[in-house]
């Protein structure tokens, strides 16, 4: 049974530990190389990591989709999406996708004349499901060795964790005060049962005795 629990607790982590790193922003330090436009034929499961047609979208299944790729310091090549997150999930409220793209434009640089910038953005790059990182936004840095502190995530992971301390607080106050006391009184009635059941068959033996 302990194994069990500990079974879901690492599931419920994992899961949550998953949620947060697509969700939350990070930041890349990159060189962009190229902007482009492609249709995305989008269907099956993996729409998840689109997103809806409600946000400035005419069809979710079939539609041009916004590229930016870009080169990390260690060569590594990296591609993001530019798409709006209009009022949907995650709640950026991000509408400015023209906007990013030209600015994306105008950051393209070369190797011999590098200009590092970073791409703050959301999700996961995964080749295999082809599935793309939204950029949220682009500014440029001194150099690619700029260390860049997330102030936003340190914000709401301690939120975060403030909000669960407080919950196991108040769930451990009302088991302590309620369903604690609870238990102690059934216990309590079970007792006097059966004290009394033994009461009743001792005095029955006593009948058949005499």
């Amino acid at each position: 049974m302990r194994y069990v629990k500990w079974t879901l607790i690492a599931l419920i982590v994992l899961i949550v530990g998953g949620f947060a790193h697509y969700t939350l922003p990070q930041h890349d330090i990159v060189r962009i190389v190229n902007t482009y436009e492609e249709r995305q034929d989008i269907s099956g499961w993996t729409t998840m990591f689109w997103q809806e047609a409600g946000n400035g979208t005419a069809n979710q299944q079939s539609r041009d989709v916004q590229f930016i790729q870009a080169v990390r310091p260690n060569g590594k090549s990296i591609v993001y999406r530019n798409e709006d997150t209009g009022w949907g999930w995650p709640p950026y409220f991000k509408f400015d996708t023209a906007n990013l793209y030209t600015e994306a434009n105008d950051s393209i640089s070369t190797r011999a004349a590098p200009e590092w910038v970073s791409v703050t953005h959301y999700g996961w790059r995964s080749e295999l499901l082809s599935v793309f990182p939204n950029a949220m936004g682009i500014k440029p840095v001194a150099g690619p060795d700029v260390t860049i502190i997330p102030w936003a995530n340190i914000i709401i992971l301690t939120v975060l964790f403030l909000f669960v301390v407080t919950l196991y607080r108040m769930w451990q106050q009302f088991r302590q005060r309620t369903i604690e006391p609870l238990v102690d009184d059934v216990e309590d009635v079970l007792e006097l049962a059966d004290e009394k059941k033994d009461s009743a068959v001792d005095k029955v033996k006593g009948w058949f005795r005499r």
